[in-house]
C-alpha cells in the first residue's frame, strides 16, 4: 500500500477509493441526465422553429438570421406554441399580424384571445415577451430578424462560462482514464471546448449570413459526441473494468497508462 501511494500507481480510474469514485460517477450521471435534458429544450424550442418537429438547418436560420418574409409571432403560432391555442383563434391573430397589427382590431378582438390562452404563461413569466400588452405583441408582429445581438451577447456569455465549467470537469475526471493512445486522450479532452466556441461563433455568423447555420449543428453534435465517450467511459473504467480485469497499477497523468 505504501509502495502504491509513493508511485501513484492508484491514479486512475479503475484504481480511485470508493468515496472518489461516488462522487465522479454522481457528477457524471447529473450531467448526462442533463446534456439530454437540454437536447430535449432545443428540439422543443428551436426545433420547432420551422414548424416542425426536430432539428433543421432552417430552424436555425429562423432562430438566428430569422424568416424575414414572416413575422417571430406567426413562426411561433405556425411552430411551438402551435397547441396553445384552437386553430381558429390562431388564424385570428394571424390575420391581426397581416393588417398591420393594428391598436383597433387588438382592443375589439385580439386582446382578448391573448388573455385567454398566453398571458397565463407570457404574464407572469419575466423571461417570455408578454403579449398580452399591446405594445410588446406588436414588436412580435413585426418582420422577423431573428435573435438580437443583446439577446446573442446574453446567451453567449452564459454559455461559454457555465457549459466550459462542465466541459472541464468532464475532462479532468476522463483525464484519469486508462488505455487511450495520449493524442487521442487529448483530442476528446480538446473537442467539446474547441467545438463550443464554433458553435456560438456560428450564432453570430448565422445573423449574418443564413449560410453558417451548418456550424451549429456541427458544433453541437462534436460537443455531444466527445462528451459522451468521456462520461461513458469513465464511467465504464471505474466500475465494469475493475470487475471484469481487475485494478490497473499506473499513474494516468504521467502517461504511464497510455496506449502505445
Amino acid at each position: 500500500m505504501t509502495e502504491q501511494n509513493n508511485n501513484l500507481g492508484w491514479l486512475n480510474l479503475t484504481s480511485l477509493a470508493m468515496p472518489v469514485k461516488v462522487l465522479f460517477t454522481g457528477y457524471l450521471m447529473a450531467i448526462g441526465v442533463g446534456l439530454m435534458m437540454a437536447g430535449l429544450q432545443i428540439m422543443l424550442t428551436h426545433g420547432m422553429a420551422d414548424g416542425k418537429f426536430g432539428l433543421s438547418v432552417d430552424d436555425i436560420v429562423y432562430s438566428y438570421y430569422g424568416n424575414r418574409s414572416n413575422s417571430k409571432l406567426e413562426a411561433k403560432l405556425n411552430g411551438s406554441m402551435k397547441d396553445k391555442a384552437p386553430p381558429a383563434e390562431r388564424l385570428e391573430i394571424i390575420k391581426w399580424v397581416h393588417n398591420g397589427a393594428t391598436k383597433e382590431e387588438w382592443d375589439a378582438k385580439i386582446h382578448g384571445i391573448m388573455q385567454k390562452h398566453c398571458a397565463m404563461c407570457h404574464a407572469h413569466t419575466p423571461t417570455l415577451p408578454n403579449v398580452a400588452k399591446y405594445d410588446e405583441a406588436k414588436k412580435l408582429a413585426e418582420v422577423d430578424h431573428g435573435a438580437s445581438i443583446s439577446q446573442l451577447t446574453r446567451v453567449s456569455h452564459i454559455h461559454l462560462f457555465g457549459i466550459s465549467f462542465i466541459f472541464m470537469f468532464v475532462g479532468f475526471i476522463f483525464s484519469f482514464a486508462v488505455g487511450f493512445k495520449w493524442w487521442v486522450k487529448v483530442a476528446l479532452i480538446f473537442t467539446p471546448f474547441a467545438f463550443l466556441v464554433i458553435d456560438i461563433a456560428s450564432w453570430w455568423l448565422t445573423k449574418l449570413n443564413p449560410g453558417f447555420a451548418w456550424f451549429t449543428i456541427i458544433g453541437g453534435l462534436a460537443y455531444t459526441a466527445a462528451s459522451t465517450v468521456m462520461i461513458l467511459t469513465s464511467l465504464w473504467q471505474m466500475w465494469i473494468t475493475p470487475w471484469k480485469k481487475g485494478k490497473v497499477s499506473c499513474n494516468a497523468w504521467s502517461g504511464e497508462c497510455d496506449k502505445a
